[in-house]
């Protein structure tokens, strides 16, 4: 059994508890709306998992006082399926929602919480966004109720390509990607961002397949091989990026990815040892951080065998309290106002959500799948291997400027 929750942690919970008024004690239901049905099933199931964990350990003391209760809906990876979700979360009392998987699926709730929250005042809902990347949604398409606890594609860009730049051995990109919002964003972001620090870079070639569809990406891989690229960067995500580095792997791909998703369910049992030295991850954290949530993770691991990678659910609850101490309310309303340029201390550093479009302001790590050992010795997925840090970017760095034309009530 998982060990008591540590007192670093509690304390990290615990700040700006005096800020706890009215709202001390009440229960503050949330939706989460994701897959857990599919391809993208184990990806779900663990991001539920992790979430009602976490709301346990943030019921024991967290700056409002509140109690957080999960409400789990499979919304099967469909934008129809999230916005029917969404009135189910409505009709159960449900303010607050929180989606991750699929920019579409979180273009689509965006837009259906616009909706609800003109026609039905006094009943409004807020959506924080924990993974859903594409940069629209705090661009163009950004929104006052929605709330975004991850870095977007165009960040994430910033810090693959900014260690690029220093790599010489670079000299040919193959760009794969889900046909969808973000797999078209990295395309767009990747061409944009080599050419503008190392022009001398040549993309060899691009492709788009449907998502969650594909079971055998063996010619994806020849054509890369064919190509001569030396290195590839891909969004893909879950399923997608298991079975893709799978037929690289058999098929002799020897190359260099730089993925978003490789630490997800799955993925990292599919590298295997010949992916050592070869596969990068770029996120907001990695395996072997230490302090409050290192202990968070190793307790994680003790009690269910599984891993703890989704953080951001973490710091968004930490985030949701703060707002709630800060609104001394559980109104969304009222809340949505005190998360605006909300400034808080998390387990990764000081964090800022960006007034201007509701972007959460945080550094960025990259990461390499290599063997355990004595400085990162967290076995992922029980493999043996685990993803080392090989670069950290501050917040300044990863940021990038939004068009977002806010509409406020």
């Amino acid at each position: 059994m998982p060990k008591p929750l540590s007192l670093a942690l509690a304390a990290s919970l615990a700040l700006a508890a005096g800020g706890a008024a009215a709202q001390k004690g009440e229960t503050v239901k949330i939706a989460w709306i994701d897959p857990l049905s599919g391809l993208m099933a184990p990806i779900g199931q663990n991001e539920v998992k992790t979430f009602q964990y976490l709301a346990e350990l943030v019921n024991k003391g967290n700056p409002a006082g509140v109690k957080f209760e999960i409400v789990p809906i499979d919304n099967k990876l469909s934008p129809a399926e999230t916005v029917n979700a969404l009135k189910s979360a409505i009709d159960q009392g449900v303010r607050y929602v929180t989606q991750g998987d699929g920019s579409a699926a979180a273009a689509a709730l965006v837009d259906a919480v616009n909706k609800n929250n003109e026609r039905n005042p006094g009943h409004e809902v807020v959506y924080l966004n924990y993974a859903a990347v594409d940069p629209d949604l705090t661009n163009g398409k950004c929104s006052y109720w929605h709330f975004r606890l991850d870095a977007d594609t165009s960040m994430k860009m910033e810090a693959i390509t900014s260690y690029l730049k220093g790599e010489k051995d670079v000299r040919k990109v193959y760009i794969i990607g889900q046909n969808y919002a973000h797999g078209v964003q990295v395309e767009k972001f990747a061409k944009e961002a080599l050419a503008r620090k190392r022009p001398d870079i040549q993309v060899v070639g691009t492709d788009l397949h449907p998502l969650a569809k594909v079971t055998d990406f063996a010619p994806y891989v020849a054509k890369i091989k064919a190509s001569g690229a030396d290195t590839v960067i891909t969004g893909n995500w879950g399923s997608d990026l298991a079975l893709l580095v799978k037929a690289a792997n058999e098929g002799g791909l020897n190359v260099r990815f730089f993925t978003y998703y490789a630490n997800n369910a799955g993925t990292p049992t599919a590298l295997g040892p010949s992916a050592a030295g070869h596969v990068y991850f770029v996120g907001y954290g990695h395996p072997n951080m230490t302090g409050p949530i290192r202990k968070l993770q190793d307790d994680y691991k003790a009690k269910f065998d599984d891993d703890f990678y989704v953080a951001a659910l973490y710091t968004e609850l930490q985030m949701l309290s703060e707002g709630m101490a800060k609104a001394k309310s559980t109104d969304p309303v009222k809340v949505a106002a005190a998360l605006e340029g909300l400034r808080f201390k998390a387990w990764n550093g000081d964090l800022e959500m960006r007034k201007t479009d509701h972007q959460l302001q945080q550094a960025l790590y990259l990461s390499v799948w290599q063997k355990t050992d004595a400085k990162n010795p967290y076995s992922v997925e029980n493999t043996g291997y685990t993803f080392a840090p090989v670069a950290s970017y501050d917040a300044y760095v990863a940021s990038t400027p939004t068009s977002c034309q806010m509409k406020r009530p």
